[in-house]
């Protein structure tokens, strides 16, 4: 039976832990943001170059490329595991390995390489605290530190601990027979610290800017459910060309040129959909929506393309970060192009389903897909209706693959 004397020896560890979480993830967007600044705005004005250059977008990207691939072949550590290969939470890696990976997350963020830091700042955070976890408290499970760790990030990502509590109760945690509830109260504590750390110091995943939803009409969930289940079916194939380009870009073998390789194909893609098809795609989407008005139905699907293409490029051929944000932002973007051709169908309940429907393709995780599109319209009126659209999108994917590489081959060995 779980007591309150089991369950408080688990509060500081856990505040510890969620507190450590949210400032490493402030550290690296603070770090990536100043470089990103220096590269994308600074540097330019200092060159002359014109706004919106496709061919400074095409060599900063290709210079990316190499200096992750630099890394990956030169510094010990190689970055890491190969993170095609990886989910959002994964076993702790060993401490050696996250220099290197912190080192290239900050490149490509900074790059405008289009993945989030969502995997590669979980990883850090779960190795950090299994590793200083085991050694300060002898005999703990390693387990534990993981969910802290995990519901730590999560919880600072999104800026709150309803997004960990949602998404860890899809994972196995503490002994079986024990409530769900006494199974979360220390993540939730984790989460709930690295979300306060990130409120107070950085930006998480917050609400974008839309009109209110107007209100339930039975239309909507016949429009929804089919946005939802059209932006499935999108990323599903997004999903299908996955493994593709994974296996093609490591025939490669040698991870400079395999990354670089990538590297080109990204510059090209951000060349022809523009600044805005870059980067994770938080700040993206907020402009997105906001200049809605002024963008064509051609517009919105080539940045929709665009930055799907992209995703699958960055996420097979060797840059380090994930797959969430991106989705999200493609997910935005094919929601303005519902609303574009169906002016109908309500921008948020568009927007938000269309995000639900891609976050199912990819991630495959029903929680984090209905939370996500729910807290980027902030509007509680919607919720209900997306819990209904959801459901044929989850349909559509349920039995197939998600956006990752179950059985990985051999990493590549550097020549």
């Amino acid at each position: 039976m779980t007591s309150a004397r089991t369950l408080l020896p688990s509060v500081v560890p856990a505040l510890a832990v969620g507190v450590g979480s949210g400032l490493v993830l402030y550290a690296v967007d603070a770090v990536a943001e100043a470089g990103e600044h220096l590269l994308w705005t600074d540097l330019p004005r200092a060159f002359g170059v014109p706004d919106g250059s496709g061919l400074w977008t095409f060599l900063v990207l290709v210079l990316t490329g190499v200096l992750v691939g630099l890394v990956l072949w030169l510094v010990p550590g190689h970055g890491g595991p190969d993170p095609a290969t990886e989910g959002l939470v994964a076993p702790p890696e060993p401490v050696r390995v996250l220099p290197s990976l912190l080192l290239v997350t900050v490149l490509t963020l900074t790059g405008g390489v289009s993945l989030g830091p969502e995997n590669p700042i979980t990883a850090v955070n779960i190795a950090l605290a299994a590793w200083l976890g085991s050694r300060l408290v002898r005999g703990s499970d390693a387990g534990f530190w993981l969910g802290l760790a995990a519901a730590g990030t999560i919880g600072a990502l999104f800026g709150t601990p309803v997004a960990a509590a949602l998404i860890l109760s899809e994972m196995p945690l503490g002994r079986a027979g024990v409530p769900l509830w006494d199974r979360l109260f220390a993540p939730l504590i984790a989460a709930a610290a690295g979300a306060l750390t990130t409120v107070q110091l950085g930006e998480p995943l917050a609400a974008i800017p839309m009109p209110a939803y107007p209100g339930f009409h039975a239309l909507d969930v016949v429009t929804g459910s089919a946005t939802a289940a059209a932006a499935c079916g999108l990323g599903l194939l997004a999903v299908l060309a996955f493994p593709y380009a994974h296996a093609a870009f490591h025939r490669i073998g040698h991870p400079l040129l395999m990354v670089t390789a990538g590297a080109v194909l990204l510059g090209l893609l951000g060349a022809l959909g523009g600044r805005i098809t870059l980067f994770k795609g938080v700040t993206e989407m907020v402009e997105l929506v906001e200049t809605e008005g002024t963008r064509t139905a051609g517009g919105l699907l080539l940045v929709v393309v665009v930055k799907l293409a992209a995703l699958v490029i960055a996420g097979t051929c060797g840059f380090r970060g994930g797959r969430i944000f991106p989705a999200v932002f493609t997910g935005a973007a094919f929601g303005l192009l519902a609303h574009h051709l169906v002016p109908s169908l309500p921008l948020p309940l568009a927007v938000t389903a269309a995000v639900a429907g891609l976050l199912v393709a990819v991630t495959r995780q029903g929680w984090l897909s209905l939370f996500t599109a729910a807290a980027l319209s902030g509007d509680l009126a919607l919720l209900p209706v997306l819990c209904v659209t959801i459901l044929p999108a989850w349909l559509l994917a349920t039995g197939r693959p998600e956006m990752q590489i179950r059985t990985p081959g051999p990493s590549p060995e550097p020549a």
